[in-house]
């Protein structure tokens, strides 16, 4: 069987939830099929792939876009003016491109990731007998949580994107023959916008990695994309109604903020508070698997949030609002603790400080959450249950193992 999965991110390295998604489908599809790849990329790099693990991979260069913070703020609001989604139209105008790329092709399905290129169902469609749509976020209702924590002239730019991303959520989804969901609550919002949509749940998820041996620092850490405007929200969110008690009532304790993007929040950060910054780096679930406790302090986004995942494999205590543990198997004083407010994070921080056996017990609550229903098998095997998917897709399981997959 041939498949052909169209992505405007690299699959590796692992390092971000949307790589993580990505590549947990790529390595399902190829245990049944050959699989091209179409990469949309800036940089016209090819991503960097286990071996045998893709056919072929065809790359197709982006227009370079400066990075300063005027250009994108003039960009977004050339976009909010024209009622275009800002990722929607990053990925826009390719269609000769990707027309060429599969033209004298034929596809028993095509797997678009992310609903920024859902656009080209239409060009891709043409060379594919079944299109699925990987749908990382529910685009409109990240908007709109967005709008809900930003005011001024980006509260009114995402409230126009969650206007216009609505009214092609309506136009694009039925058009697929399937639509994977981060979640069973994503699902149904898929639901309510489009109901001709035929929806399925596929849940984010990580390889299965054994949990690291790493010495515990005295530490919290909150891990995220800084330049992604949620965990920017997030990170004011944590400064202001949150750190300084904590820091108050425990000096020594070290916030640690690890990713990539640190130069958008360093405006927010306050000299001698015990905050860290680690830049970029190869590993995340190296340095989350060394805290104390893993914080989520997200009120806004879609989706599912890998950063628990990575918590959870790594069996470290979490705390997060209810909207950062939306659509996870999550049970409040199991596997995480749920927090509404600034007051409600700083005393469950301070209660699991007091508490090792509390810290060990939610961390191992959240390592079986992880091998249960995270971990890429588990992912895997509840897609598998999908008779509608393997239906409308045409593929025959086998039961051999791919190379790639034994890597």
């Amino acid at each position: 069987m041939n498949v052909l999965m169209l992505s405007p991110e690299p699959p590796y390295p692992l390092q971000s939830g949307g790589a993580c998604r990505t590549a947990s489908l790529l390595h399902y599809f190829a245990q049944y099929a050959e699989v091209d790849l179409i990469l949309l990329s800036e940089g016209g790099q090819p991503a960097v792939l286990p071996p045998g693990l893709v056919r072929s991979q065809d790359v197709i260069t982006l227009p370079v876009h400066r990075k300063t913070l005027a250009a994108r703020y003039l960009r977004n609001a050339r976009r909010a003016i024209a009622g275009i989604p800002p990722l929607v139209d990053r990925f826009a105008g390719l269609e000769n491109q990707i027309a060429r790329t599969v033209a004298n092709r034929h596809y028993d399905l095509a797997v678009i990731e992310h609903f920024w290129c859902a656009p080209y169902v239409e060009t891709i469609g043409n060379a594919c007998a079944s299109t699925v749509l990987d749908l990382h976020n529910v685009e409109s209702v990240l908007h709109r949580r967005c709008a809900e924590v930003s005011d001024g002239l980006m509260k009114l730019g995402h409230s126009r994107f969650t206007a216009a991303s609505r009214n092609l959520e309506v136009s694009l989804l039925p058009r697929f023959s399937m639509v994977l969901a981060a979640s069973d609550s994503d699902a149904r919002t898929v639901h309510a916008i489009a109901p001709d949509a035929r929806v399925t749940v596929y849940p984010n998820s990580l390889p299965l990695v054994p949990v690291p041996v790493l010495n515990e620092r005295y530490m919290v850490v909150f891990s995220a994309n800084f330049e992604y405007h949620p965990n920017i929200d997030a990170t004011r969110f944590l400064l202001n109604d949150i750190w300084p008690e904590v820091h108050r009532r425990h000096p020594d304790l070290i916030l640690r903020l690890v990713g990539r993007g640190d130069r958008s929040i360093r405006h927010l950060l306050s000299a001698g508070q015990g905050i860290e910054t680690s830049g970029p780096i190869p590993d995340a679930l190296a340095e989350i698997a060394q805290a104390s406790i893993v914080i989520a302090p997200l009120r806004a986004g879609s989706g599912t949030r890998i950063k628990i995942l990575e918590a959870w494999a790594a069996a470290r205590p979490v705390i997060a609002t209810p909207l950062a543990a939306e659509g996870l198997s999550a049970t409040d004083g199991e596997n995480i603790l749920l927090a509404r407010d600034g007051p409600a994070f700083a005393n469950a921080i301070d209660a699991l400080l007091a508490d090792e056996s509390a810290r060990r017990r939610l961390g191992a609550g959240g390592r079986r959450t992880f091998e249960d229903f995270y971990s890429w098998n588990a992912a895997w095997i509840k897609l598998d249950l999908d008779a509608q998917l393997m239906r409308n897709s045409g593929l025959k399981r086998y039961t051999g193992t791919s190379d790639a997959i034994r890597r």
